[in-house]
């Protein structure tokens, strides 16, 4: 009887479905990040490549925190393969529009485990998401601040200078 209880999972098998594919879609957002900062770099945008390298391993956290939360409720989590990562933007406008493209997608993604995991009685799961919930909230919010102040600034000339030099703030 112990065996059987040792190899039971606490997590529902469609939640460990759902965070699998989170766990992907954070290592995505990982080697996208990545990617940005090496456009950022070539491009002259130094310290929005540093906010980019800081992203990147936000986003490896992220898959790693959920990795573990698997791990720990008796659930398989799956290594995942990043495949179709962007390398080409236009400007660094297209880079932070991107970039809440894609937080935006995240968030949904989120909500919808968390709107599973209440639907089938998961409350480990349901928990465990509430720190990605309000985690989403301050990623959108740090993208809208610097697209506005992109906005505000312009990309003409030293507008382009002023926008990196800005981005500072959100580093951290």
């Amino acid at each position: 009887m112990k065996d059987i209880a040792r190899q039971s999972m606490s997590i529902k098998v469609e939640s460990m479905d759902m965070l699998n594919a989170q766990i992907k879609m954070e290592a995505h957002a990982s080697a996208t990040y990545l990617a940005m900062a090496s456009w950022c770099e070539q491009n002259g945008f130094f310290t929005s490549a540093k906010f980019f390298f800081k992203q990147t391993e936000e986003e490896r956290e992220h898959m790693m925190k959920i990795f573990n939360f698997l791990v720990d409720t008796g659930g398989s989590p799956v290594s995942p393969e990043v495949t179709d990562i962007n390398h080409d933007y236009s400007s660094i406008v297209d880079v932070f529009e991107s970039t809440l493209e894609h937080e935006v997608a995240v968030t949904k993604s989120i909500h919808n485990i968390v709107k599973k995991a209440r639907e089938i009685g998961d409350i480990a799961t349901e928990r465990f998401l509430d720190w990605f919930v309000m985690e989403q909230i301050e990623e959108e919010n740090t993208i809208r601040d610097i697209l506005d102040m992109i906005e505000i600034t312009g990309t003409e000339g030293v507008g382009l200078q002023m926008i990196d030099n800005q981005v500072a703030k959100w580093i951290g």
